[in-house]
């Protein structure tokens, strides 16, 4: 079959398309043929092997040589064990342990995957488990008249959180470069702003911050958030993260403010609610691009580079963005 793969961490040049071996799913695995894979922040992490905790697979070179994790296909064989699927199931789901969909075959677990709702191409189911799990992990809690930032909302993630917030009645705030202005308003941004024109700290206050790339110091997130406000972060470098894991923590209470680390879980419960509302017309899955297989580093340099709107997806030739099966 054919896959893309890297033997070292560095930029889109060290990948390269091979005909590897068919895997084998084990037991409680399957193997997907797989139609689309969309494109993660992770993916580009995992690449480069920055930030650190992105080398966790393989410290000097990847444990993993297939990326993609948020994969979209029909299931065309079963390890022992195997109760939900059946060969010829459309599945889909967020392989984040195993990986491997930039190919054209995937092992993935049972416990990742669900059923593709048929309302929806291979090409948009990808682009929701990662993306729409950390979107409704962010939005838990949002109600009417919240004041919500959403930094990054440019992306896969910020477009689905957009939705979310101003679908429970929150007035929200979009942050992304220049490039993304007019795509966070037509998503349904109340405010949108350029952070490199502006600083967004020094805006609100805000009740909630939903921060997609963390970089700034824990005291300016504290400074944007409301008395009783609450800021989450999901990414960035480890040590803005680990700043938020203790600094943030204690300035946070001390003034009354929550600053913490995003959990989401990997498993459908957390990205299935959102796929049955983009089923239901009731909010849009935006696929900016399509990509082929072959052009996996072309499709990688879009997200690393922050130029997606949206998700950013990669077809193989078993898929195509009108196939519903």
């Amino acid at each position: 079959m054919k896959a893309v793969v890297h033997d070292r961490y560095g930029p889109p040049e060290v990948l390269r398309v091979e005909e590897v071996p068919l895997p084998t799913p084990g037991p409680g695995q399957v193997r997907v043929r797989v139609a689309a894979t969309s494109v993660n922040l992770s993916d580009w992490e995992g690449l480069v092997g920055s930030p650190a905790y992105a080398r966790l697979g393989g410290l000097r070179s990847p444990g993993v040589r297939t990326l993609g994790s948020d994969i979209a296909g029909t299931v065309d064989a079963v390890g022992d064990r195997v109760t939900r699927f059946h060969p010829g199931d459309a599945v889909y789901g967020d392989n984040l342990r195993l990986k491997g969909g930039f190919a054209e075959f995937a092992i993935a677990p049972e416990t990742a995957l669900a059923r593709k709702p048929p309302e929806l191409t291979f090409a948009q189911a990808s682009a929701i488990p990662q993306a729409g799990a950390i979107a409704s992990s962010g939005t838990r809690g949002v109600a009417g008249g919240t004041r919500m930032l959403i930094n990054g909302a440019g992306g896969g993630s910020g477009a689905f959180a957009i939705q979310l917030a101003t679908q429970l009645g929150a007035h929200v705030t979009g942050v992304d470069n220049a490039g993304k202005l007019d795509f966070m308003r037509s998503v349904g941004a109340d405010v949108v702003i350029d952070y490199r024109a502006d600083d967004f700290t020094r805006h609100g206050p805000y009740d909630r911050i939903l921060d997609l790339v963390a970089h700034r110091s824990v005291f300016a997130y504290r400074r944007a958030l409301a008395p009783g406000g609450r800021y989450q972060c999901v990414g960035g470098s480890v040590r803005a993260l680990l700043r938020v894991l203790t600094v943030g923590q204690v300035a946070g209470r001390l003034t009354g403010r929550r600053l913490g680390v995003l959990v989401v879980k990997e498993e459908p419960a957390t990205f299935e609610p959102v796929a049955a509302r983009c089923a239901a017309g009731d909010v849009a899955v935006h696929v900016d691009r399509t990509y082929p297989l072959d052009e996996v580093a072309e499709a990688l340099t879009c997200v690393g580079e922050g130029r997606a709107r949206g998700k950013i997806v990669v077809e193989t030739a078993h898929g195509s963005g009108s196939l519903r099966a």
